[in-house]
């Protein structure tokens, strides 16, 4: 843990915020943070579509360059400064917007994904029954256009030739889709008709925001426990999964789908674009969650280490999720006769339309049901756990008072109950427009810029000197020269490249074949920017309050790092950090540290120490 032998009641802890119980709960906490829906339901079509097997070449070269590198910046910058998204900014007072900026798109991204969980719940309920709710034509929400994949007489509809059979797949709309589209959804016709509250999908949002906050409700304390359960459980229901889907017929046929590769595809600038977005999405920068999380950790714990086996986790459980979906959507393709791009879906279609289908094919259809939304809805609390405390850390510790550290409960059952209420539109019969809205815009380039303005602000006003001895210092050995090369240059070239993909390649957003209107598409350009805005606004308000006369000192003073930055535990504070001695004092010190008939030079120079874990913690020279 840090602690130097022969240095007595050096604790490495913190009493005043708290810590992680042991390192493993920091771990499994970011890796539920960092697999969440996107692992299942965007990124295996993004592999079939980009060129199946060639696509996992730019996906890993963008993990090395770029995840990687970023996921151990933020690391590294929360723990060093044992504060949230909004302490942190210490480093360079003026770039404390970049802090609420992170916090504005937490909260979007809280609001939303929340009501993706509340309608997995949902799911997860209805599939407690004999026969699954979209398994059949018969109800009374479903049209005449309806054909389910179990109706009628197999045999004769087999009979039919592939062309008309293929002109009904085109026309017929699935019973699953009648039943997401009709019955849970009850879809309008218009974003602004918002209808009425489906009061069974509110129902499950306040079940699914209890769960929320009774897990966080001694912050990391009870958090740290549960993702125990929430982390690993998902890959005992994958791997169940997989298993039940590779033994299909046709499952060969949709797993050679996503994995064959179409190497033509890999000079295509856009499959690299979407590599970049994905890696970077998926990982979860530049949210404010990783900064919050590595902030509970230990001073000296070995974030470098974590950053890598994190990172890594996530990108297999994209790829291993691949293989779950695909096998049993070759299955149903294979049912119908007809190709796996004709089934083949992404985001809620997939989760709520097609996989479903395909499960009612399978005997014992609820059991995997259930299997799978219990799934969907342990990944998603595990992203909506971070952030939650995300928000409520940066609250505490802006305020940081005795008074409101004692009371932390209570600040995250307000920031619970603002979620619940501001997330009550969503489960309107238009919510879904407003959910895929925000899901769009709130979080997609002003991630990006927040993400590039971090960099720059760290490596180039802080400077990088800076910071590799603060590495340093922390884990007793530098960051690796790799690290040095690709937070200099390497990842903000790829963050600006995802940044003017995502500009070149934008099309308004529209939903099947709902076309969202000009006033909705504002209202998301505005969420984008509301984000980053906060950006310029602080830096205005910081060079304003800032001491000087010129301009370029007021500039220079808001850049420079405050006083109270640096590591948060006294016994840490050593080197250009220690507080200010008296010159009595210290030439005291000096005397009876130090041989005083060597020189002050050849004195200052102490070798390394070996620490409790094996790395060596350099005593700085100036000390």
């Amino acid at each position: 843990n840090g602690a130097v032998p022969g240095e007595q009641g050096k604790q490495d802890k913190s009493v005043k915020r708290g810590n992680w119980g042991n390192q493993i709960e920091f771990v499994l906490t970011s890796v539920g943070y960092a697999v969440g829906l996107g692992n299942v339901w965007r990124f295996p079509y993004l592999c079939y579509r980009n060129g199946g097997g060639a696509f996992m070449f730019p996906y890993f070269i963008m993990l090395v360059f770029c995840g990687i590198p970023l996921f151990f910046m933020e690391l590294s910058f929360g723990q060093f400064a044992s504060q949230g998204c909004l302490g942190v900014w210490r480093v360079s007072p003026i770039f404390k917007g970049v802090g609420y900026g992170m916090m504005v798109v937490s909260t979007y991204i809280g609001i939303y994904y929340n009501v993706v969980i509340c309608i997995a719940f949902y799911y997860f309920f209805v599939s407690m029954t004999h026969v699954l709710p979209w398994t059949y034509c018969s109800n009374a929400w479903n049209t005449p256009e309806c054909m389910g994949v179990l109706d009628g007489n197999l045999s004769s509809r087999t009979a039919l030739n592939l062309t008309h059979l293929l002109n009904a797949t085109q026309k017929r709309t699935s019973p699953s889709e009648e039943y997401w589209r009709r019955y849970v959804l009850d879809l309008s016709d218009d974003i602004g008709n918002l209808g009425k509250v489906r009061l069974p999908l509110l129902g499950c949002l306040g079940v699914s925001w209890v769960v929320v906050f009774l897990c966080l409700i001694k912050g990391v304390k009870s958090s740290g426990k549960v993702v125990y359960f929430t982390a690993t459980f998902p890959y005992v229901v994958l791997t169940i999964l997989f298993v039940r889907g590779i033994t299909l017929e046709g499952a060969l046929t949709g797993i050679m789908y996503y994995l064959t590769p179409q190497w033509d595809k890999i000079l295509n600038a856009k499959v690299w674009g979407d590599a970049a977005s994905q890696i970077f999405y998926s990982l979860g920068c530049a949210w404010g969650g990783l900064i919050t999380m590595a902030s509970y950790n230990k001073f000296h714990n070995n974030c470098y280490r974590d950053s890598i086996i994190i990172s890594i986790t996530n990108c297999a459980t994209s790829v291993y999720a691949g293989f779950v979906i695909f096998s049993i959507l070759g299955f149903m393709a294979n049912h119908l006769g007809v190709d796996v791009s004709k089934v083949a879906d992404h985001g809620p279609g997939l989760a709520f339309v097609a996989y479903p289908e395909a499960l009612t094919l399978l005997p014992i259809s609820p059991l995997w049901s259930i299997l799978f939304f219990f799934m969907l809805i342990l990944l998603g609390l595990g992203t909506q756990f971070c952030l939650l405390e995300t928000l409520v850390t940066a609250i505490v510790d802006e305020v940081g008072n005795e008074w409101i550290i004692r009371r932390k409960t209570f600040v995250t059952l307000g920031v619970a109950v603002a979620g619940f209420l501001l997330g009550v539109p969503l489960t309107t019969q238009a919510g879904i427009y407003w959910l895929l809205l925000m899901d769009n815009y709130a979080a997609s380039f002003s991630l990006v810029i927040i993400s590039c303005i971090m960099c720059v602000a760290i490596m180039y006003i802080y400077g990088h000197r800076n910071y590799f001895k603060d590495i340093e210092m922390m884990l007793g050995f530098p960051p690796p020269l790799f690290f040095q090369i690709c937070w200099r240059f390497i990842s903000p070239a790829i963050i600006f490249f995802i940044l003017v993909f995502t500009v070149i390649q934008y099309r308004p957003i529209s939903y099947n074949d709902y076309v969202y209107p000009t006033w909705a598409i504002s209202i998301g350009f505005l969420m984008a920017l509301s984000s980053v805005i906060c950006i310029p606004i602080y830096a205005i308000y910081k060079v304003c309050r800032s001491e000087g006369d010129t301009l370029l000192e007021r500039l220079k003073n808001a850049t420079k790092a405050s006083k109270d930055w640096g590591p948060a535990l006294a016994e840490h504070r050593s080197g250009r950090y220690a507080p200010a001695l008296s010159p009595s004092t210290e030439s005291h010190l000096e005397v009876q540290a130090l041989q005083p008939e060597k020189g002050r030079s050849e004195a200052a120079a102490a070798s390394p120490v070996q620490g409790s874990n094996g790395s060596a913690h350099s005593q700085d020279s100036r000390l």
